[in-house]
């Protein structure tokens, strides 16, 4: 499989971006959980330049690999908290929207809620937004694994 395109953003969309994520960043969240939601979110959409680009952000923030190998089956292990497991399950629920999924409900949200305040969560879901963006984007124009960005 070859990429379609070099590149499908230009630089006005690439600053934009470049703000989006400042933005995420300021929220207060561990780096490491907006990794770990970065990776399940593309892991679920199969988005290998992602997963491949998502593991190599998430070692430079001090992510073994005992729980990167795990991300996939984070309920069943017992490497993440908590307040991870609220932020994946966030994930989940709202990369999921497929015709008749239940999407975030309540219970899902209160977790997530209990771990983190407004403004941690507008980085979280901001997080969750961009990656399924990003994951679409590469599926239509077949971006390669193996590259950094």
């Amino acid at each position: 499989m070859e990429a379609r395109m070099k590149s499908a953003a230009n630089a006005d969309v690439m600053t934009a971006i470049q703000s989006l994520y400042k933005a995420m960043y300021s929220g207060g969240v561990d780096p490491r959980v907006l990794e770990l939601v970065h990776l399940r979110a593309s892991q679920i959409n199969g988005c290998s330049p992602c997963v491949f680009g998502g593991i190599a952000s998430a070692k430079k923030h001090g992510e073994t690999e005992e729980r990167l190998h795990n991300v996939v089956t984070w309920r069943e292990t017992p490497f993440f908290t908590e307040a991870e497991r609220a932020a994946l399950a966030l994930t989940e629920a709202a990369t999921r929207i497929q015709d008749g999924a239940p999407g975030v409900t309540d219970d899902i949200w209160d977790a997530a809620a209990a771990h983190f305040d407004e403004k941690q969560l507008s980085a979280i879901i901001l997080d969750i937004a961009l990656t399924n963006f990003f994951n679409r984007i590469n599926r239509t124009i077949r971006e390669q694994a193996g590259k950094t960005w």
